[in-house]
């Protein structure tokens, strides 16, 4: 499998920030290419940078659509959770600089029931939870800054088998469009290895190919495991979502555009 043409690629980024859809049509899309790579980016401030969005949209009279995303960054401008904005304790990081990964996991867990694997993706990843965590304790949360939104919530429920091939597809589509080329371009400015690694998923499993840790067919077949796994606990996240109160309304995948388009006017309609 050859990794394809970088410039593909790119060319689909710029499109997707540009609001160009894949059929030529213009889309005000909003929160896309607004961080440099390497930056940290967290709940917190995607919930600022969401509400000023949704604000600027609603001023204009028009009706915001949140789109994709993992389901605790959705629920959490949904349900206005009330979240802090935790600085960095340089101390606490310089006393676990050395710890390993399964020590990092065992501290955080006697902070709280892990529920998320990801924060225990990385040594990083478990300082900064531990390092959250820790800033918990000291400051209480206050009361919500942000009110719940009165939203329609749609979903589109698919066979888990189908949901399984197409994910691997599309990894392969995404590497023969250039993705390995992409994070090589980022690597060769000051971003470094540790930041990319830091996101996971993609970022993680191709810059450790880079970097040689792992032969090509080893980084496909633990990217795909990792992406596979992503999307069962992101639908265990939505089935929790449900239990918490959020109704959402589920399309089948196999519908026309024009049939979910078509579904979700009705559900629109019926307030």
């Amino acid at each position: 499998m050859q990794s394809g043409n970088g410039d593909q690629w790119r060319n689909y980024q710029r499109r997707l920030a540009a609001g160009v859809s894949h059929d030529g049509v213009d889309i005000p899309y909003h929160l896309i290419d607004i961080r440099n790579a390497g930056d940290k980016y967290n709940i917190f401030e995607y919930q600022h940078d969401f509400h000023k969005a949704y604000t600027d949209v609603r001023s204009r009279g028009q009706l915001p659509i949140l789109c994709g995303g993992s389901g605790l960054y959705v629920e959490s401008v949904l349900k206005g959770y009330s979240l802090p904005n935790v600085p960095e304790n340089k101390e606490l990081r310089e006393k676990y600089k050395t710890y390993d990964l399964d020590q990092l996991t065992d501290i955080l867990s006697k902070y709280k029931a892990l529920h998320n694997s990801t924060d225990v993706d990385t040594a990083q990843r478990a300082i900064r939870a531990i390092e959250i965590e820790e800033y918990k304790k000291e400051h209480p949360l206050e009361q919500n800054e942000f009110s719940p939104l009165n939203s329609l919530v749609i979903g589109v429920g698919i066979d888990r088998e189908i949901r399984r091939q197409r994910i691997t597809q599309r990894l392969k589509s995404r590497l023969d469009e250039g993705m390995v080329d992409e994070v090589k371009s980022i690597l060769a400015t000051d971003v470094s290895p540790d930041d990319l690694i830091y996101y996971g998923l993609e970022y993680k499993y191709v810059t450790q190919y880079i970097l040689g840790e792992l032969t090509f067919d080893e980084m496909f077949s633990a990217l795909e495991i990792a992406i596979h796994q992503f999307a069962k606990r992101q639908m265990t996240w939505f089935r929790g979502m449900e239990k918490r109160g959020l109704h959402i309304h589920w399309l089948g995948y196999n519908l026309s555009d024009e049939q979910k388009t078509a579904a979700i006017l009705e559900l629109l309609e019926k307030g």
